[in-house]
């Protein structure tokens, strides 16, 4: 096992990495940007070094800068947490470079699923179900007739994209021309891929996702499916884990799992992943994308499972093999995280960056929180909006509903504009309880309250 590790990451995900090296004896070193030298993650870290000004592409997305602070501290391996340079796979391959050990999958793993239409692919070519659409990227002047053969509406995706980004429904044939346009300049100026592709769009379908854990010796696990569905604009706000979809539609676990780990040993995966899904409401499935890094949501997973995937992650970057085993795997209840974000749900959701006054997470059973600030603090207009993950994991989806609402009522966060009322909000509407809902859904009731 490591002596040392740095985290190239920030917020509430760099704090829960520092906390895990922690409870396990291994030092850790934090990063930091000049915006966040008093953030939890760098108080809680047993080393720091600033990486650079404020803006991201200064300092956490600095390879230079980071691998320095890395070789400096004397680290042996860097965790990236997700986002950021979590699927750099240029990164990874520097990394290896200066000696230091990814705590991620291979450059290679990271390659083959960063090129979502390479992804798709091979998912196709080892059997997992994908959605009808073009076979790779495409040119401007093929488009519109694979959109008629599809059918509208149909979905332009920036190849390289991801987390929704460069990704754009068209309903009909004269929205082609300006989306494919506008997914390549976002796919260029976000990813430096400006290359795109067409799939059929599948109407109020569910969002199902896949943890799995691979090691080196070729041993794998699927750790059961999260229900991803209630999102805005692509961006997951509340999930759940196990799915309720799944879980009353006969046989569709067994097909989604197996279809994960048969994604994941298409590309000789290591590490933690994800393997995403759309699902119809028939039942039928469909591979979207491989996210080859830790997901935001994974502490659901967690709490049913009982398996601390960070700790995993580093047990096998350092060669351990996994002694998980499928048939002792069970899942123990039900989880539901809530995301906490800066921003104004009575303004079209805009970013509210500001101060912060008392800010008090709830110390209630079966309820934690994952949070990347602290009271008294700044929330700058520089990084994500998310501030604080709850998540509340009780005997049934019945009990963690009841356990999220008293966290969301007694969390006290004060002067700082949040979504907290309006994601307390959709735990009580009758769609949410009944689990009726699509990815669609939030959207809808966003705009009826």
């Amino acid at each position: 096992m490591f002596d040392k590790v740095l985290v190239a990451n920030r917020g509430e995900i760099a704090a829960r990495i520092v906390a895990v090296l922690r409870a396990r004896g291994i030092r850790s070193v934090a990063v930091y940007s000049e915006a966040d030298a008093d953030a939890p993650h760098v108080r809680g870290a047993d080393e720091a070094m600033c990486v650079g000004p404020p803006p991201v592409a200064q300092s956490y997305l600095d390879q230079g800068a980071i691998l320095e602070a890395a070789t400096r501290t004397g680290a042996q391996a860097v965790h990236p947490g997700y986002g950021l340079l979590s699927e750099n796979a240029g990164f990874a391959r520097r990394c290896a470079g200066a000696g230091l050990t990814f705590v991620g999958p291979s450059p290679e793993a990271i390659d083959a699923m960063g090129d979502k239409a390479q992804a798709r692919a091979t998912a196709a070519a080892h059997g997992v179900p994908v959605v009808p659409g073009s076979d790779g990227p495409i040119e401007d002047a093929d488009a519109a007739s694979l959109a008629e053969h599809l059918g509208y509406p149909v979905l332009v995706k920036a190849a390289g994209g991801g987390g929704g980004i460069g990704m754009q429904v068209v309903p009909r044939p004269e929205k082609l021309a300006k989306a494919v346009a506008s997914c390549r300049d976002r796919g260029r100026s976000s990813f430096g891929n400006d290359a795109i592709y067409l799939e059929k769009y599948i109407e109020r379908p569910r969002h199902i996702e896949v943890q799995i854990l691979f090691d080196h010796h070729g041993h794998g696990v699927h750790l059961f499916e999260r229900e991803c569905t209630l999102q805005r604009r692509h961006q997951k706000v509340i999930e759940e884990a196990p799915s309720p979809f799944v879980a009353r539609t006969p046989g569709l676990r067994a097909g989604l799992t197996e279809a994960a780990l048969s994604a994941a040993r298409a590309i000789g995966y290591r590490n933690a992943g994800t393997v995403e899904f759309i699902v119809d409401p028939t039942g039928r499935f469909y591979f979207i994308e491989m996210n080859t890094r830790l997901q935001v949501e994974h502490p659901v997973t967690e709490a049913i499972t009982g398996v601390d995937l960070i700790g995993w992650q580093l047990d096998i970057a350092a060669g351990a093999a996994l002694s998980l085993r499928q048939e002792d795997l069970r899942v123990s209840g039900h989880a539901i995280e809530c995301r906490i974000c800066a921003e104004d749900p009575d303004l079209k959701f805009i970013p509210r960056p500001g101060p912060v006054g008392r800010f008090e997470p709830p110390t209630l059973p079966g309820v934690r929180v994952d949070a990347g600030i602290a009271a008294h603090q700044q929330v700058t207009p520089y990084y994500d909006s998310l501030v604080a993950k709850l998540i509340a994991h009780g005997a049934d989806r019945a009990a963690a509903t009841e356990r999220a609402r008293a966290g969301l009522d007694a969390f006290v966060i004060e002067t700082l504009v949040t979504n907290r009322a309006f994601v307390r909000g959709v735990l009580d509407a009758p769609d949410f309880i009944a689990a009726d809902f699509d990815t669609g859904w939030l959207e809808r009731f966003a705009k009826g309250r």
